[in-house]
């Protein structure tokens, strides 16, 4: 059982029943259903602030067969109050998401309708009924390209007091992320068997999202930043080993090149949206606005889905009418 299915079983809002299908509903997504700590962590905070208002809200504490009885009104009530607290739409569609997801598992346990009343509907039908909030859609933030070539120079952190190869390698992974479009969690996963050498190859095989793999171009002079950090790293790097390591040998962690990110941004005047995932962002952009294809961009970063990668032509249409407000003679 989870830490957060733990923390579920005694709650001063419920009776022990809600309390104990809580904690095997919360069991079920982590063991079953795949779903990370942090997202059971988020889920377990979700439905304790629900059942806090729930038992405000009906002055008495929360029972299976009261939940079961659960009005529209009483999910839309706890939804304003959420929004008073000024949550985010994301966050409030993240909770009752949850909220939904408890309300099946208990109709699939038989334990989440009112037929006290006679009804099939129960909690579920309630929550079902509640719309979810509208999410503002943000466009990605990408960074300029004469920024994001110095990222990649190890020059820019001369003056820090770490360790050569380590500036090396960090502008190498910022490379990569620039240069192929990669993932963090991608470049960071690549084993030194996967990188050629330069002039001996210019395509990575990388393993994405869904363990997919797919295979993306690495421009030469990448290749030859790759090969500088490897030619002067103190630790072994064996073919069947990640080819970027941390400061002891292991596996490089991605918060390091976060930091890493977070020191250049300062350095270099950027906004807290530098981040290195951005690369990404910035990578796609680029592309799109020197004529890239959107089919064969979406294949290079891996989208199941052309939609998902249609959200760069907003950030490139975003730039054309800047330069047109800014340019056009009848402004």
């Amino acid at each position: 059982m989870s830490k957060a299915a733990a923390q579920l079983i005694d709650l001063p809002c419920a009776d022990e029943s809600i309390g104990r299908e809580m904690a095997r509903w919360l069991s079920h997504l982590g063991a079953e259903r795949r779903l990370s700590p942090k997202t059971l962590e988020a889920y377990a905070r979700d439905l304790r602030q629900c059942l806090d208002f729930l038992c405000t809200h009906w002055g008495e504490r929360v029972t299976l067969a009261r939940f079961a009885a659960l009005e529209t009104s009483d999910i839309r009530s706890f939804m304003a109050m959420r929004r008073s607290d000024d949550i985010s739409g994301r966050s409030l569609m993240r909770a009752l998401a949850g909220l939904r997801s408890f309300g099946r598992f208990l109709e699939r346990e038989d334990k989440g309708t009112d037929n006290g009343k006679g009804k099939a509907r129960g909690s579920l039908g309630a929550l079902s009924a509640v719309r979810a909030p509208k999410v503002a859609k943000s466009l990605p933030k990408p960074i300029q390209i004469t920024a994001a070539k110095r990222l990649t120079d190890a020059d820019e952190r001369a003056g820090e007091t770490r360790e050569t190869w380590i500036l090396v390698r960090d502008a190498a992974v910022m490379a990569l992320l620039y240069g192929s479009g990669l993932r963090i969690s991608e470049a960071l996963g690549l084993k030194r068997r996967d990188v050629p050498r330069p002039g001996e190859g210019d395509v990575l095989v990388v393993t994405g999202k869904g363990n997919k793999t797919r295979m993306v171009p690495v421009l030469q002079n990448v290749l030859e930043l790759i090969q500088d950090y490897t030619t002067i790293c103190p630790h072994p790097l064996p073919q069947n080993g990640p080819i970027f390591v941390g400061a002891r040998g292991g596996p490089l962690s991605p918060r390091i090149i976060q930091l890493t990110m977070e020191r250049l941004r300062g350095a270099l005047g950027l906004p807290d949206s530098a981040t290195p995932h951005a690369l990404r962002h910035s990578f796609a952009t680029h592309l799109l606005s020197r004529g890239g294809d959107l089919r064969a961009i979406q294949e290079l970063l891996g989208h199941a889905s052309l939609s998902t990668t249609q959200v760069y032509t907003g950030i490139d249409s975003e730039r054309l009418l800047e330069v047109y407000a800014s340019a056009h003679p009848r402004r």
